[in-house]
């Protein structure tokens, strides 16, 4: 396993540690997709915006190429999973059925609010339920790397991208640190194994209290 697979899954371990079932988890693409291969309660049910709630890991010579998620990954379906259409979907979502979303961003500022849909002159793919994710879901949390491809810090005073939504989220978890958003304000609630403060103030932009 490469050094960035070991710490997507550290970061996408600590995020399975904030779900205690009954609930319904909606999660976005990248590292949070990680977060089911280190959940175990039969109790946290996983929803997808294309319209599966059941959504479970797959072995690959049971893969259905009809059976993906919202990010065109194939995935399995759970004892009891329900299908649904899209608009039904995000009715859920919107309606304040889905209890935690876990999303992945391209920037976060120290206020709690993530630009994750758009880079200014570059085509990805788009806002997708993440919008809707931010208004509908009870909680929102971060996984992300804690700094860019060129060691940019993600962790910003402002986002300089297109915010995804005014609503802040409520944790951001990195390979360095645990943050929560209280009051418009950054807190640093845990350090992750082997770092120190310092590289945590060395790395990050945003202010944050300690």
């Amino acid at each position: 396993m490469s050094d960035k697979n070991q710490l997507q899954e550290l970061i996408a371990k600590r995020a399975a540690q904030e779900l205690t079932g009954p609930c319904v988890v909606n999660l976005g693409i990248g590292i949070p997709t990680l977060v089911a291969k280190f959940i175990e309660d039969p109790t946290v049910y996983f929803h997808t915006e294309n319209g599966l709630l059941g959504v479970a890991e797959v072995e690959e010579d049971q893969i259905d190429p009809n059976l993906v998620n919202a990010g065109k990954m194939p995935v399995g379906e759970t004892v009891g999973a329900s299908f649904f259409n899209s608009a039904e979907s995000f009715a859920m979502i919107r309606g304040g059925h889905v209890d935690v979303a876990i999303l992945g961003v391209l920037q976060v500022d120290q206020t709690g609010q993530i630009a994750n849909w758009a880079v200014p002159g570059k085509n990805i793919m788009g806002v997708g339920g993440a919008m809707d994710l931010l208004v509908g879901a009870k909680k929102v949390i971060v996984t992300t790397t804690h700094t860019s491809k060129d060691g940019k810090s993600k962790l910003l005073k402002k986002c300089t991208f297109p915010i995804t939504s005014t609503r802040s989220v409520d944790m951001i978890i990195t390979e360095l640190a645990v943050f929560e958003i209280t009051d418009n304000q950054l807190r640093l609630i845990e350090l992750m194994p082997d770092v120190t403060i310092e590289e945590v103030r060395e790395k990050t932009e945003a202010d944050f209290i300690e």
